[in-house]
């Protein structure tokens, strides 16, 4: 008989120090790739957002071909002012929803918002809110995925303001100076934006030329409910279009001064790049949560990324659609 001898294997598992020492690679492994990841989803979330533009661009464009000029920034009756956030109309978001795939939305509240259009032109209707009621509703174009803050609804004027990270130009006058496209110079030329109160200009009149002259640029949500900045359907500077930019103490994208927007209800916040003053509605710029500066699409419909470091000149100019210098956005 042949007797076979079993011989028990023993496992040696893993020490104490061993376990520390991968973990510890693990670790270092993680923080290697965390910055590449995050560079990624930027990268991916700014391509995003320029597709949002060129949507945005080609809307206005057939806005454009539709009604033979561009849509106003926003709409305001005879008689209210133009900084009163309770009576004015609609603004340009709400005018392009049916050349951004929201044609439903915009039949729900068609009525109301044609009843304010044509008393604003002065042929009938009257100061009709009712288009009020899609406030709430979230577009997804209108929203940029780097901004953190584009999920917290607006709270005042009734609350429950859905946000947008996108403003049409106004140019870099303020509302009640360019209103009806009139021109103001702060010393570098007219300043007159594509879009104003209750007007706007044709894209292939535009005087500087369509591929010189910015059409939308992007917008922040405000840090808190309260701050309006970053909200598609409020019709206010900061919220919804930008102007008074480039021009006094709103210097160029991203600026960190204190007090830089001028709105009615916001957070100074200088040290996020989003300072404001709260005393009135004024000034607006053109701010985004991507490094280094922000997207803009221009009136020829082409997206360009506007670097924080141009100069307040450059950037005047580039807001202005006739100040008489076609200077070129690279």
């Amino acid at each position: 008989m042949i007797l076979f001898h079993l011989r028990r294997r023993t496992q040696r598992g893993f020490t104490l120090i061993e376990l520390l020492v991968v973990i510890a690679i693990i670790a270092i492994l993680i923080g290697l790739l965390l910055p590449a990841v995050q560079k990624i989803r930027e990268a991916a979330n700014r391509m995003k957002c320029s597709n949002n533009l060129k949507q945005l661009g080609l809307a206005c464009h057939n806005y454009n071909d539709t009604n033979g000029t561009l849509p106003p920034c926003y709409y305001v009756g005879p008689g209210v002012a133009w900084n009163d956030p309770n009576n004015v109309g609609p603004p340009w978001t709400v005018l392009i929803l049916p050349y951004v795939e929201q044609d439903n939305l915009f039949r729900q509240y068609a009525n109301n918002i044609q009843n304010y259009q044509v008393w604003a032109l002065g042929t009938g209707g009257g100061n009709d809110q009712g288009w009020r009621g899609m406030r709430s509703q979230k577009i997804p174009t209108y929203i940029c995925p780097s901004d953190p803050n584009a999920q917290t609804p607006f709270a005042q004027y009734g609350g429950n303001w859905a946000r947008g990270n996108y403003g049409a130009n106004g140019g870099p006058g303020t509302d009640d100076q360019e209103a009806g496209l009139q021109a103001p110079n702060y010393g570098w030329g007219p300043a007159q934006g594509v879009m104003t109160i209750n007007a706007g200009l044709t894209v292939a009149t535009i005087p500087d030329g369509s591929s010189n002259t910015v059409m939308v640029n992007e917008v922040r949500a405000g840090p808190d409910v309260n701050d309006a900045r970053g909200t598609w359907c409020f019709p206010m500077v900061g919220a919804s279009h930008t102007s008074g930019n480039a021009i006094g103490d709103c210097y160029t994208p991203n600026d960190t001064g204190c007090c830089s927007d001028d709105l009615g209800t916001c957070s100074d916040r200088p040290d996020i790049a989003m300072g404001c003053w709260a005393g009135g509605w004024g000034q607006g710029q053109a701010r985004s949560r991507h490094s280094g500066g922000v997207n803009a699409c221009l009136g020829d419909g082409s997206v360009r990324f506007i670097r924080n470091s141009i100069s307040q000149q450059t950037w005047y100019l580039y807001l202005s659609a006739a100040d008489g210098t076609a200077t070129s956005i690279n």
